[in-house]
C-alpha cells in the first residue's frame, strides 16, 4: 500500500503546480499534465488490484473518491487542456477536493487511523 501512496504523493505534487499555474491564469504544461495523469493511473491501477485483492475499508472509500478525481482529470485533460483551453477553476478545485479526500483517506487507512 505504501508504493501506491508514494506514486499518489508525487501526483499530488506535480498536480499542485499544475492547480497554482491554472489559478494564475497561466496555462499548464502539457509535459506536467501527461506525467500527473500516468501517475495518478497507475496508482489508480495498483490501488484497484489491491482492493480486488481484498484490501477493505478505508481503501475502498479512497478508491470511491479517486475515481471520480480520476473522471474529473480525465474531462478536464481532453476536455480542456488538449484543446488548449483555459481549465475551469472550479473545476480544478473540485478535482484536488476528491483527490485529496482520497489520498487522505487511504493514508489513514495504512497508518491504522481509521
Amino acid at each position: 500500500m505504501w508504493l501506491i501512496i508514494a506514486i499518489f504523493a508525487v501526483a499530488a505534487v506535480v498536480g499542485l503546480t499544475m492547480a497554482f499555474a491554472a489559478f494564475q491564469g497561466k496555462f499548464p504544461p502539457v509535459a506536467s499534465a501527461v506525467l500527473h495523469g500516468v501517475l495518478a493511473a497507475t496508482g489508480l491501477v495498483l490501488l484497484i488490484v489491491a482492493v480486488v485483492k481484498g484490501a477493505a475499508g478505508a481503501a475502498v472509500y479512497a478508491l470511491g473518491f479517486l475515481l471520480v478525481a480520476a473522471l474529473g482529470g480525465f474531462g478536464m485533460a481532453f476536455g480542456f487542456h488538449a484543446r488548449r483551453k483555459p481549465l475551469p477553476k472550479g473545476f480544478v478545485a473540485g478535482h484536488a477536493t476528491l483527490a485529496v479526500i482520497g489520498f487522505l483517506l487511504l493514508l489513514a487507512g495504512a497508518l491504522q487511523l481509521i
